[in-house]
């Protein structure tokens, strides 16, 4: 639907789908997205110019939505510690254990403008398949005695839309230094080990990503060098590859 609209509408209009529930959602790489009833599920249509800090670095946008997503329940006063992070590249999880959300950018350049298509979803107040933001705060109210109400999932896609409309304008204005330190306070990878190439390959450590969205690794002996997903994992941190 928005894919059809997109061209159509003036620059300065968003436009963005909302689905309470999904029969055909997809994931990265054509991989199917589960979407019960409780989860956010999300499209939303933005343009960046192709002559700005983000239109020359447009991989960053998948990470903009991801710490969007986060900050969208940690921003709120009193669920700053709810333990909701971001993993590289387009995921968010509860701590380091597990998913309860994606990402999926596809972006069109017409002329000097992209055209970006973003979608979303995450886990509200769905506990299967795997866990739920909600869950999340159960469990931090059981814990520290805390009576925080549950979340809904129209109120977290209207906050973290209105948290990734900031994050772009500080982007565009100071580029990826502007918002890596807020990313880098959600993200799960400090100091984590990852193997380089296969299963057997050497072990380098995550130190960050650089100015355009891939990560960055220390492999001993080497210095820190950018590496990109294999493109066949599942899991996108399983087997990186250093480019040519």
């Amino acid at each position: 639907l928005i894919g059809r609209l997109m061209f159509e509408l003036p620059e300065e209009m968003g436009l963005i789908a909302i689905a309470v529930r999904q029969t055909q959602g997809k994931g990265r790489g054509g991989n199917v997205w589960l979407s019960p009833v409780g989860c956010a599920l999300s499209t939303l249509h933005i343009t960046i110019p192709l002559h700005s800090n983000l239109g020359q670095r447009i991989p960053f946008i998948q990470h903009l939505v991801s710490l969007a997503v986060v900050e969208s329940v940690r921003s709120i006063p009193g669920y700053e510690e709810i333990d909701l992070r971001v993993k590289w590249p387009n995921d968010i999880y509860y701590s380091d254990l597990m998913k309860l959300g994606g990402v999926l950018v596809n972006s069109t350049l017409i002329e000097t403008t992209f055209h970006i298509l973003i979608g979303f979803g995450f886990n509200v107040n769905n506990s299967n398949p795997t866990i739920c933001i909600n869950d999340l705060v159960t469990k931090f109210n059981k814990e520290e005695g805390t009576k925080l109400k549950a979340l809904t999932a129209d109120c977290l896609i209207a906050r973290t839309v209105t948290v990734l409309e900031r994050l772009i304008d500080i982007f565009q204005e100071k580029g990826p230094n502007g918002v890596l330190p807020r990313y880098y306070k959600y993200w799960i990878h400090s100091g984590k080990q990852v193997r380089l190439h296969n299963e057997e390959g050497p072990i380098a450590w995550i130190v960050g990503i650089d100015d355009y969205g891939f990560l960055q690794v220390h492999e001993e002996g080497k210095g820190v060098e950018s590496v990109h997903p294999d493109g066949n994992s599942f899991d996108m941190l399983r087997n990186l590859i250093v480019p040519k």
